[in-house]
């Protein structure tokens, strides 16, 4: 199904749902199942999540990401999602914003990494619009030097995913559970979290502005028609996620191998 634009080309529909606090777990099984399992273009809208969470990307080792011990002791929950991507920790000052579009949805759009953030930085770029010094940093979302959103993608053989959390606030206690990367951005000049990171809530009036000014930027490329989620919810028993739950089991198994490894190396 498509729409006319102003000038009479038709935009492809997309399915817009709006959350509010939906666990990030069964938010990223429905993206992914919306990924694999529907022929529809879709953004999704999720403000906040609770508890705090750590969402690490596909390829991401917890013993190099993840002060695991705080964790533990804290009970903080540490997904693997089935997108690459940096490690992040969520909140209900978090919002999500997901882009899931069949690889012909934007004209001349390559569905190869570079390209999907080149669109979405436009498309961002017109969303932050007087709002702050906008940028694309790399692989995130900055004003001027200071990070405020980061991103993952999945891409298929004919439809992509591209995911962002975006930090409208943040308690900076719990970054304190998550490492500095060692593969981080060129920009962060070594700096620490908070110097790093920026608030979304500093720069702009309200979520409802923010959000409302992605449908008002999505409705320059698609037909964008407002969905519920229960329609989406139907039953599907064949489908896996892949996104994982890590167990305290788990976790505590990976710290034992690190220590094991340690002694391993400072025998003579």
């Amino acid at each position: 199904m498509a729409a006319a634009g102003a000038s009479g080309a038709a935009r492809p529909l997309m399915r817009l749902i709006t959350m509010r606090g939906e666990p990030i777990l069964r938010q990223l099984h429905l993206e992914e199942r919306l990924l694999r399992r529907t022929a529809d273009n879709w953004c999704v809208i999720n403000h906040g999540t609770a508890p705090p969470t750590i969402v690490m990307g596909l390829s991401g080792r917890v013993s190099e990401l993840v002060e695991i011990q705080p964790v533990l002791r804290d009970q903080v929950p540490v997904l693997r999602r089935f997108s690459g991507g940096g490690t992040v920790i969520v909140d209900q000052g978090t919002v999500f914003v997901t882009f899931i579009c069949n690889r012909t949805a934007v004209p001349g759009l390559q569905p190869f990494p570079r390209d999907i953030m080149s669109w979405t930085g436009k498309l961002y770029g017109k969303v932050f619009d007087g709002y702050g010094e906008f940028r694309l940093r790399e692989n995130d979302y900055a004003f001027g030097h200071r990070k405020f959103g980061g991103n993952a993608q999945s891409i298929t053989k004919n439809r992509w995913v591209h995911h962002t959390s975006f930090l409208w606030d943040y308690d900076a206690k719990n970054m304190e559970y998550l490492k500095i990367p060692k593969r981080a951005p060129e920009y962060r000049l070594a700096r620490n979290h908070t110097d790093f990171l920026c608030r979304m809530k500093e720069y702009m009036p309200s979520q409802s502005v923010f959000t409302d000014g992605i449908v008002m930027a999505l409705r320059e490329h698609f037909s964008v028609q407002p969905t519920d989620l229960e329609t989406v919810l139907s039953n599907d028993d064949a489908f896996v996620p892949t996104t994982k739950l890590f167990s305290e089991q788990d976790l505590e198994e990976i710290v034992l191998s690190k220590e094991s490894l340690q002694k391993a190396q400072a025998q003579p």
